[in-house]
């Protein structure tokens, strides 16, 4: 029994000593068996050991074979179990220090096969069928087939054909912004280099093909036996061709021997020894190449020929010469500037020597003048609160007129719009700098102008300077700071205040002198008190009693005498400091009445008729202060006498003659209707609809007149009629007009005298003596592609951050060679504007005379054909009946080529420009141009 005890013993002592081991052997092995796992640690070998438990084993088989593995180590902890209950979640760190060879990639690679996959453990391979994709950081490669060496970090890829010798599939890489496809390909994502052969790529505007392409790093691409064009075309139109590229990413492409081939035909005359193709976004330094014209005054010449050079970031200058056969020559300086979220602006300065004819010859002359532009724009994010602008036209008045570039500005057609004429059409030249300032918080704000404008015909130059203005916005004294509902009504007094001063003076630009802008600089100031009521509205009606003090400075006052021996005017200027005043007080009453047609039938197309009315009515007193300035002035030896006062042609005028006690009346209308939609589906109606479904269209946005009585005046009680109408008929053409309207009869001379016109013989309600009319439309077709229309428009999004000069350069080429700008995807386009004005102006010997003026401006194209286009703008002087400019082109579009033919063929610039030019920016400058520009100064 005591042996077999002892023999128990034994057992069970030898037993669990044999476990013991047999636990530590198996742990050891265990830990071993992970931590030399070939596929992790060879192709995504982590860069830190400690990682959460993540079960690369998935539970279920995809159907898919192909697969992703995404940790890098399996951990494990000190006990040697793996944890499966997914209810409790633990991070695993790994004790074991494992050290990873500096040869292995530093990233995961992301993998995934349609067809299959095989892992060549021994080989240290990996093979993938069948629309394949591998990423690796910023690399991402598909191919047809694609193998991986763990070992060399390289991937090798190439394109797979069908057996009739069909493409069906090609490698392609994509690195950043460039994608390159190739027949074969091999990548080392370790060295980030790699090989291809027989590759197409792009980098910026260029399209790439080259026979092999190797990749030297991230930057740096050499081609063998290349071709490089802007035509996307798989056989593009045209091309370069050289034996060797090298290309810098987004920088530049630099080649040795480089030839022009023409669908597939080199040019062989055609060879440059190098070649140089920048390829860098945004700014950069560099010659810009001249274009070829012909001038009958001038001669031959090389125009815009110069350089661009980047100074800095905030800094450029462009510089330009223009040189003719005939000895004239123009130097053109740009300097542009631009401080991002501060302020932005350019200078241009402009020097021309012009010569006409030969020396020696009888018509021989010569000429110098100049012209400067400046133009500034602070950005509102810079100082809140304060802003900062000029706009700077100056220069010799026969600068435009000698100036063969000939640029294109806007002027006022003297209807509320503007006609876009050439630079040597324009009499006037004006500029302006401005300073604002408002305090946050605070009522009150601050301007200040400066304003110059010269006339290059009677060379005549007025300066404004300093236009100082000083307002405060309408405060509430009897308000409290803190007020519960509407207040009292007397707590809505409110009170204003608004100060100016200005100063002018005029001198001939061909003789300026100190002393003639000192002799003719006068100043002026002007101050006006309004104070207001807004009383609780009485029913339909609001009232609003007002009252007002104005107060005007003036340096200088004019003194009239009828000279009898002479028979005309003797005008003396006095100078000195001379003060006027005024006061006014009124009442006025509005309100608004609305009236709808509604119509029976339901099913009508026009459903309802809307007219709004809104009348006004106020009651007014003036006191007469003028009697001390005013003086009955004999104007001619008929007689006859008028009120002139002593402060006319002063910086603030003068203030109305004698007292009034006026009753001012007007009206305004608004008529606008519903209509059914043609085609009453949700999804093609447009426009502002209803909750019925109906459409509202506007009929006259606005049609009404005002106009007064002065009960207290001895003659002439009924003031002029101020008659106004807006319209945009059917939401295409819009129509604005204004005119006065005078109720009082003439007598042969054109003097008011005190009848009514509609007193006597006829009726009439009175004489039209100014008034305005202008009428706009365009029309345009459909674009035949949208997508591409919205494209050309989100272009434009780029003017934006233009300063006012470089938006006006952009506007005069596009203005001058409108065929470079056509839209092939809108079939057809035009727009019109026309525009009437006329006046009855007082003439220097006080008589009456009607100035009219009348001008069209249109431009318009069509295609002809898909590929042809005919266009033409112009503008039109229907006054006199004449065409002071016009301009008709022809455009062909050639994918990736332009041909344009403009031609001018009368006005003051008769012309004719024939080029031919790659649409791509990058080679703008290979520009094939042939201009001619007839005009005869001596004439």
């Amino acid at each position: 029994m005591k042996n077999k005890c002892r023999k128990f013993k034994r057992n069970y002592i030898f037993t669990f000593t044999l476990l013991l081991l047999t636990i530590a052997i198996t742990y050891n092995v265990w830990a071993k068996s992970n931590r030399q796992f070939p596929f992790y640690n060879t192709l995504t070998a982590p860069a830190d050991t400690t990682l959460p438990v993540k079960d690369t084993i998935p539970a279920h088989a995809s159907a898919d074979s192909a697969f992703k593995i995404s940790d890098s180590l399996v951990t494990n902890d000190s006990t040697g179990m793996l944890h499966a209950d997914s209810s409790e979640k633990r991070v695993k760190t790994d004790t074991f220090d494992i050290k990873i060879s500096k040869d292995s990639i530093d990233a995961p690679v992301n993998y995934k096969a349609l067809d299959s996959m095989v892992l060549d453990v021994a080989a240290k391979k990996l093979y993938l069928y069948g629309e394949t994709d591998v990423k690796y950081k910023d690399v991402n490669l598909a191919a047809p087939e694609l193998s991986f060496d763990q070992q060399t970090n390289i991937v090798n890829a190439k394109m797979k054909l069908d057996t009739a010798g069909k493409v069906l599939g090609q490698a392609k890489l994509v690195q950043g912004d460039i994608t390159t496809v190739s027949d074969s390909l091999e990548f080392n994502f370790k060295s980030q280099k790699g090989l291809s052969h027989s590759s197409y790529f792009q980098q910026g505007e260029l399209y790439n093909y080259a026979e092999a392409v190797k990749k030297v790093d991230a930057q740096t691409i050499y081609a063998l036996r290349g071709r490089f064009t802007t035509c996307n075309y798989d056989t593009p139109h045209f091309a370069f061709r050289a034996k060797r590229i090298k290309y810098i990413s987004q920088k530049v492409a630099v080649t040795g021997p480089v030839g022009v081939e023409f669908e597939g035909v080199p040019v062989l005359p055609i060879i440059l020894p190098f070649g140089m193709f920048p390829m860098k976004h945004g700014r950069q330094s560099g010659i810009l190449p001249p274009q070829l014209t012909v001038t009958q005054d001038y001669g031959l010449g090389l125009e815009g020929l110069g350089y661009y050079k980047v100074i800095s970031d905030n800094f450029d200058v462009t510089t330009k010469f223009d040189i003719y056969s005939y000895g004239s020559w123009r130097l053109n300086l740009t300097p542009t500037y631009r401080v991002r979220y501060k302020y932005n602006g350019s200078l241009n300065f402009s020097y021309q020597n012009t010569h006409f004819g030969f020396k020696g010859d009888e018509d021989y002359r010569k000429n110098k003048t100049f012209f400067l532009t400046w133009s500034h724009r602070t950005d509102s994010k810079a100082r809140p609160g304060v802003s900062f602008s000029a706009n700077v036209q100056a220069g010799s008045s026969s600068y435009t007129r000698y100036n063969a570039t000939n640029a294109i500005i806007d002027q006022s057609n003297g209807a509320g719009g503007t006609y876009s004429q050439p630079l040597s059409f324009t009499n006037q030249l004006s500029s302006s700098i401005s300073y604002q300032k408002s305090w946050i918080g605070k009522p009150y704000n601050l301007s200040v102008n400066m304003n110059h404008s010269q006339n290059t015909q009677t060379k005549i130059v007025n300066l404004n300077l300093p236009d100082i203005n000083f307002n405060v916005t309408t405060l509430y004294p009897l308000q409290p700071k803190e007020m519960a509902g509407s207040g009292k009504w007397y707590q809505k007094l409110g009170i204003g205040y608004t100060g100016s001063t200005r100063g002018q003076a005029s001198f001939y630009d061909t003789a300026f002198s100190w002393q003639q802008l000192v002799d003719t600089f006068q100043w002026g100031a002007q101050h006006n008190i309004p104070i207001s009521l807004a009383l609780p509205q009485l029913g339909p009606l609001q009232i609003s009693p007002g009252f007002s003090y104005q107060e005007r400075w003036y340096s200088q006052k004019i003194i009239r005498n009828w000279n009898d021996t002479e028979r005309k005017i003797d005008t003396t200027t006095e100078k000195g400091f001379y003060t006027a005043r005024d006061i006014s007080m009124s009442v006025s009453f509005s309100t608004s009445m609305f009236g709808t047609l509604t119509m029976k039938n339901k099913n009508a197309r026009i459903q309802a008729i809307r007219h709004t009315m809104r009348p006004q009515f106020s009651i007014g007193y003036k006191p007469d202060l003028s009697k001390s300035y005013y003086r009955n002035t004999k104007v001619d030896s008929l007689g006859h006498y008028m009120m002139l006062s002593q402060y006319e042609r002063t910086t603030y005028g003068s203030f109305g003659y004698g007292r009034s006690g006026s009753i001012g009346f007007g009206i305004d209308n608004f008529l606008e209707m519903k209509v059914r939609p043609k085609n009453d589906s949700t999804s093609e109606r447009s426009g502002e609809e209803g909750d019925d479904g109906l459409k509202k269209v506007k009929i006259i946005d606005g049609f009404g007149f005002t106009g007064s009585y002065n009960l207290l005046a001895d003659s002439f009680k009924l003031s002029t009629f101020n008659i106004y109408a807006r319209s945009t008929l059917f939401e295409k053409i819009n129509i604005t007009a204004s005119a006065t309207m005078d109720p009082y009869k003439v007598d042969s001379l054109g003097y008011r005298i005190n009848k009514y016109a509609w007193q006597g013989q006829g009726f009439s309600l009175g004489r039209i003596t100014n008034g305005s009319l202008s009428v706009s439309t365009s029309f345009k077709s459909k674009a035949k592609d949208p997508k591409k229309d919205q494209k050309v428009e989100n272009q434009y999004d780029n003017y934006d951050n233009l300063t006012a000069d470089e938006m006006q350069q952009q506007m005069d080429y596009i203005k001058k060679n409108p065929s470079e700008f056509v839209d092939f995807n809108i079939p057809w386009s035009i727009n019109i504007s026309y525009s009437l004005s006329f006046s009855n102006q007082l003439q220097s010997d006080y008589t009456y005379k009607t100035r009219l003026t009348s001008s069209m401006n249109f431009n318009g194209d069509f295609s002809l054909t898909e590929k042809w286009k005919v266009g033409a703008n112009g503008y039109v002087d229907v006054t006199n009946l004449k065409i002071p400019s016009f301009t008709m082109y022809i455009t062909r579009e050639m994918h990736c080529w332009q041909m344009a033919i403009n031609v001018t063929p009368f006005g003051l610039w008769p012309s004719f420009n024939i080029s031919l030019y790659p649409k791509s920016g990058m080679l703008r400058d290979l520009k094939i141009n042939r201009t001619r520009t007839f005009r005869n100064f001596s004439n």
